[in-house]
């Protein structure tokens, strides 16, 4: 009988195969109340990373980081009618505290505009207070009915940013700036992702916002993904809780706004474009765990050999982890790793010593090849960046290769429903094709130029529409 394979088949089952790869690569597992999920280490250790890239990008902006309350006022979220209409259907609401019925029901944070808001009319008095840049990494509730690990769960980890500026200008610039030259930056350049920037549909906006830039990504199925989004808010929140300062003129001025985030879906981001049927393949740049040394057996001088490679390419920079669990089967080891897709494996018994050799097992490629021992600390920095830069090729030519060029809605649903995107002319689709592709369960994930750049309006000419299926 043919030996059953650790994970579905991509092709016969894509849901099954990201469930069984979230499983078995220990990244995280279901909580117990409906929606919520437990972050494994291993899982949490992508996340680590995830988060000290961008916080490093953000805190380059000038953004200071914060906390804010994770319970807010229920009074808070009726300031401004768009908002609270948005996320009515997802909140949980706090009736009882202590053992009594509240005086007012608490919302569990599903964003934090509403209070920081609050704060940001007592900080803000003049010009001088301008901008005012903060973010916070937190968690957040959003009921959710239709939950699936990383992707959708009711409580997620996520990044959030809040400004306000003197001019309606600098806020739009600065909205600009986090999509393009910190979420783009980071996806492209650590995750190997390549997405496609773009700004969202009236219909498809942030709650409160005037404008949504967004970043898409396309997952191994061809569906869509929404990666991270950054709002122009304009002075709707503003006008809501009177955040006023005292301009170089001395008028009485409110402030312009932006929103930015990016949540614990990017792992399942990661999972679904670049996983295979072997398992997750994790980029170079962000692996917490870059190389693992393995012993294939117990023998007292492989021990040693492992031991002193992991501590040389440690010294060298690698993020290595030593695997000398010989107590484990050597098969059994190799699987798991290649599972969580550790990006280079390095393995030594005791022939490869006797040749002065170890093998060099290539997750991202795939294959194996002897190479000396003495080579490895020269070798690896340049194998893992050969192997990140395959990634983002890989990802590249995938969206390249399934996206269609159409002039009808009936085109794009087909190209949508056939498993890639369509690119449409909005003068050709309009709100109407919108919703006609609605009904076929077809989104417009977002608006870009002609050229590829990021519109400067809903409605500027030449305006193309990316539409697509999506998570």
């Amino acid at each position: 009988m043919a030996k059953a394979p650790v994970l579905t088949p991509r092709a016969d089952d894509f849901p099954r195969w990201y469930q069984d790869l979230i499983s078995k690569a220990e990244l995280a597992d279901n909580g117990p109340v409906r929606g919520s999920m437990v972050i494994r280490p291993y899982g949490y250790g992508l996340w680590e990373r995830m988060q000290a890239e961008m916080d490093a990008r953000i805190k380059e902006t000038g953004t200071e980081n914060a906390y804010f309350p994770l319970l807010i006022p229920q009074s808070y979220l009726a300031r401004e009618a768009d908002h609270v209409e948005g996320f009515a259907p997802e909140l949980a609401v706090v009736t009882h505290g202590g053992g009594k019925e509240l005086e007012e029901p608490a919302v569990v944070r599903p964003t934090s505009e509403m209070i920081v808001n609050e704060y940001f009319a007592k900080w803000v008095q003049s010009y001088r207070d301008l901008p005012l840049l903060i973010n916070q990494w937190a968690n957040v509730v959003r009921w959710e009915l239709r939950p699936r690990l990383f992707l959708r769960t009711s409580e997620f980890l996520w990044q959030e940013g809040h400004t306000a500026h003197a001019t309606y200008e600098e806020a739009r610039d600065f909205a600009a700036h986090i999509h393009r030259q910190v979420y783009e930056d980071f996806m492209v350049n650590v995750l190997a992702m390549d997405v496609v920037p773009g700004r969202k549909t009236v219909k498809e906006r942030f709650a409160g916002a005037v404008n949504t830039l967004t970043l898409e990504g396309m997952m191994g199925d061809g569906k869509a993904l929404q990666m991270a989004t950054s709002h122009e808010l304009g002075q709707n929140f503003a006008k809501a809780f009177n955040t006023q300062y005292l301009s170089r003129e001395g008028k009485q001025e409110l402030v312009w706004q932006t929103s930015w985030g990016s949540t614990t879906r990017m792992i399942g981001a990661l999972v679904m474009m670049h996983g295979d049927d072997d398992g997750l393949r994790v980029p170079p740049r962000l692996a917490h765990i870059q190389v693992v040394v393995l012993a294939i057996k117990g023998d007292e001088a492989v021990l040693a050999k492992v031991r002193e490679i992991g501590a040389r390419l440690k010294v060298a920079g690698v993020r290595v982890r030593v695997d000398d669990r010989t107590d484990i089967p050597f098969g059994r080891r190799a699987v798991d790793w290649e599972l969580k897709g550790v990006p280079v494996r390095i393995e030594v018994g005791p022939r490869d010593l006797e040749n002065g050799t170890a093998m060099l097992a290539r997750r991202i490629p795939g294959g194996k090849e002897p190479v000396a021992i003495d080579s490895l600390v020269e070798l690896l920095p340049l194998v893992l960046e050969e192997d990140q830069a395959m990634l983002l090729k890989q990802s590249r030519e995938r969206r390249e290769s399934r996206t269609s060029e159409v002039s009808t809605v009936a085109e794009a649903v087909e190209a949508a429903t056939s498993g890639g995107w369509a690119r449409i002319p909005w003068a050709a689709l309009g709100e109407e094709g919108e919703a006609e592709l609605a009904e076929h369960a077809v989104t417009v994930r977002c608006l870009v130029a002609e050229d590829g750049s990021v519109p400067d309006a809903d409605k500027a000419p030449g305006n193309v529409a990316v539409v697509a299926r999506a998570y």
